[in-house]
């Protein structure tokens, strides 16, 4: 007979309460999660930066947060805001960096974030196992819409909102309800900490999950697992917790 966990550890599954971005308003973990782009060279300068109800959607917060974070990143001189038709919200020429205090909140939760891209990892190599074997036509249907709509994205905002619809379609392609709350609960956790992407690397990921697809439809559950696996496992150095360890080494050297 299983053993019950003691009262108060850990779930299999990395618990929410210890993250630090939890003490961390929702206005500063915009601030952060903006000004670390910048900070990694991820946003560059004069770029700019989607719509509010965009960025809102994108970062999983309210539009009314959006705006008050990019009020004080103006004023901390990281973005730029300018009027009129051709207006809109820049990263500033010269952006000041290391600005945000809260970016500490990140860093501190860079082994939970490398947790739970392997609790991803886990999940997603074993839905295109059964998604090889189990998805129809429609569910393929819904992953080439996807596709099309991440190819078509102009801003990495509107690539998220493909991406999370294509690898959720996956999941539910490989017809286990039952594992698709545990799924949504990982990729949540895992989502706050998305930071704004370049478009040209974004389309290369997009490259891998058209690959995907293609091991689907042929019903190689093998190549379709190991795609999803190395798809997933890259966030271990694309993320930014890999990009920071990177920026920190270049620093020191």
């Amino acid at each position: 007979m299983a053993t019950q966990e003691p009262s108060g550890a850990p779930s299999a599954l990395t618990s929410s309460a210890l993250a630090a971005i939890r003490r961390t308003s929702a206005v500063d973990t915009v601030r952060a999660r903006i000004s670390l782009a910048v900070d990694l060279g991820l946003l560059a300068p004069g770029e700019r930066l989607p719509n509010v109800r965009a960025t809102a959607a994108a970062l999983g917060v309210g539009e009314i947060t959006v705006r008050r974070a990019l009020t004080t990143l103006e004023r901390e001189g990281v973005v730029q805001r300018r009027p009129g038709r051709t207006g809109g919200t820049f990263i500033a020429e010269r952006p000041r960096r290391r600005t945000v205090a809260q970016v500490a909140a990140y860093r501190e939760d860079s082994e939970r974030v490398h947790r739970l891209i392997d609790e991803r990892i886990v999940l997603e190599a074993g839905f295109a196992q059964l998604a090889a074997e189990r998805l129809d036509q429609a569910g393929l249907d819904r992953l080439d819409e996807c596709v099309r709509e991440m190819d078509a994205a102009e801003s990495w905002a509107e690539f998220h909102a493909g991406d999370k619809r294509f690898h959720l379609a996956l999941a539910e392609g490989a017809g286990l309800p039952s594992a698709l709350g545990m799924y949504e609960r990982v990729t949540g956790e895992l989502y706050a900490y998305f930071l704004p992407y370049p478009l040209d690397y974004l389309r290369g990921s997009n490259e891998q999950h058209k690959a995907i697809r293609a091991a689907l439809a042929a019903r190689d559950a093998a190549s379709a697992a190991a795609l999803l696996r190395d798809h997933v496992a890259e966030l271990h150095h694309s993320m930014y917790v890999g990009l920071a360890d990177t920026a920190e080494r270049g620093e020191d050297g």
